[in-house]
């Protein structure tokens, strides 16, 4: 039951910008302003301007959709939960939920790592250098493989508890500093792109896919791990979907958003990643903030101070709405009472889940702390292909369904009838990409565990085993409830 003056709705104040700008805001982040680096150096080298390319198309498809999902059941809530637990049932409903924790968790958590390390560089510009000690995270990759250290990234630690106040202040302020970070760090983008352009080498653009090194090094395997690697980067379409149950025309502006965030984002992402590499060898491109080390190479301090601080207001507001959609996602299975009722709760002054998002802003926290970001970007990369397949399975299920009112909008091209299945074009290849992706990972994992770096796949198969136990038990919670 819920406390005197509480209530478990959430206040609808978000309209179509609110919502083009929080995909924007999640989309256009560590897309840009780390994994750039992270997939350039050891995969793609300068055609990782082409995974982006490949990256969006795939989750164009389930832009689609999704887009599909939110005007066909405005109501449902919890994005990819909600329309999975609508349409095919409580086991794929409960998986999908328990995937979506480890995406926003390692999410904002690897966003944070990256914020560190531009924060730390526009210290460094300005006079101030972070000690080693307080900005770097407790397991560090070293060698080729994990190792712990006596460190611990405060700072992380610290950006994500301050940005967790934030949001707890209510949507409606909060979606009003988000949308003035995005329109601030899209003007720093344009002028990075604009400015360095003119200072590009073609000559660091050859060869643009190099040959093949062994593994996922380059080649074909390492563009199609790259891939994997920068899907990362198109996590905003769930925030969306999740804030459906706080916008005021969810079956019109959800859509809207979505695909407008993919079109402004993919196009965004090309551009930054072509000048980057155009500016430094891509081998070079290995670090937290290779953005930063872009700009250094232009040799115009003043030009780079304002880069800096653009990509720290850039990355701050990811962070943001990986907070809020971990919060909000918290807050719907507390409703649906998978886990604990107090979590539901609704502060009546500022409408926010004050309780979920408290525990998602610690747990967050914590996680930045203590792991790299080479570690979460590939455990994210696998929770996040896992929603999407059972996405494109839903809207193929919801297509099948005789009787159904049409949606406002429709995935497009054709597709045929399959028993209770609608087998769309679109759908097919959204699965196709994902579970490429999906493989591509997987594989890489297993290697480094058959080099002895056993963290990533032993954290991974812990996380599912304890789903699946704690899922035996939301199944009957939630066949109660329906």
């Amino acid at each position: 039951m819920a406390a005197e003056g509480q209530s478990r709705t959430l206040h609808r104040h978000l309209g179509p910008f609110s919502l083009l700008m929080m995909g924007i805001g999640s989309v256009v982040g560590a897309g840009i302003y780390v994994l750039p680096g992270i997939a350039a150096a050891h995969y793609a080298g300068p055609a990782v301007s082409l995974s982006f390319v490949l990256a969006a198309v795939s989750c164009g498809f389930i832009g689609l959709c999704y887009a599909e999902l939110a005007s066909a059941l405005p109501d449902a809530m919890g994005g990819a939960y909600g329309y999975a637990r609508a349409i095919l049932g409580v086991g794929p409903a409960w998986w999908v939920a328990w995937m979506l924790v480890l995406e926003y968790a390692l999410a904002g958590s690897a966003v944070s790592v990256g914020l560190t390390g531009y924060l730390a560089g526009f210290l460094k510009s300005c006079g101030v250098v972070l000690p080693q000690a307080i900005a770097a995270s407790t397991v560090t990759w070293q060698a080729g493989g994990f190792h712990v250290a006596a460190q611990i990234n405060a700072v992380a630690l610290v950006l994500v508890m301050s940005l967790g106040l934030i949001l707890s202040r209510g949507i409606r302020q909060a979606s009003r500093a988000n949308g003035a970070f995005v329109l601030l760090k899209l003007a720093v983008l344009i002028v990075f792109v604009w400015v360095g352009s003119t200072h590009v080498k073609p000559a660091l653009w050859h060869p643009f896919l190099p040959p093949s090194e062994g593994g996922f090094h380059f080649g074909l395997a390492g563009l199609l791990r790259a891939v994997a690697v920068v899907s990362f980067a198109y996590l905003g379409f769930d925030s969306i979907s999740i804030a459906a149950s706080e916008a005021r025309n969810p079956g019109r502006d959800v859509p809207f958003g979505l695909i407008g965030a993919l079109a402004i984002s993919a196009l965004l992402y090309v551009m930054v990643s072509l000048v980057m590499t155009g500016l430094v060898p891509f081998r070079d491109l290995d670090v937290a903030s290779p953005v930063s080390l872009a700009v250094q190479a232009l040799a115009m301090p003043v030009l780079g101070l304002i880069l800096q601080f653009g990509s720290v207001i850039g990355l701050g507001s990811v962070l943001f709405v990986s907070l809020y959609g971990q919060s909000r996602l918290c807050h719907i299975l507390a409703h649906d009472r998978l886990m604990s009722p107090a979590l539901s709760l609704v502060d009546p002054k500022s409408g926010a889940p004050v309780l979920a998002i408290a525990l998602t802003t610690v747990l967050t926290a914590l996680t930045a702390a203590l792991l790299p970001i080479t570690l979460l970007a590939d455990l994210v990369s696998i929770g996040t292909m896992i929603g999407f397949v059972v996405i494109a399975i839903a809207v193929m299920k919801l297509r099948g369904e005789k009787g159904r009112d049409r949606s406002r909008f429709r995935v497009p091209l054709p597709g045929i009838q399959l028993g209770l299945y609608w087998i769309g074009i679109v759908p097919v290849l959204a699965i196709m990409t994902c579970l490429v992706n999906l493989g591509t990972v997987l594989t890489d994992l297993v290697a480094q565990t058959l080099r002895g770096d056993w963290i990533p796949l032993g954290f991974l198969a812990f996380y599912c085993f304890a789903g699946w136990i704690i899922g035996r038990r939301s199944a009957a919670v939630l066949s109660g409830t329906e």
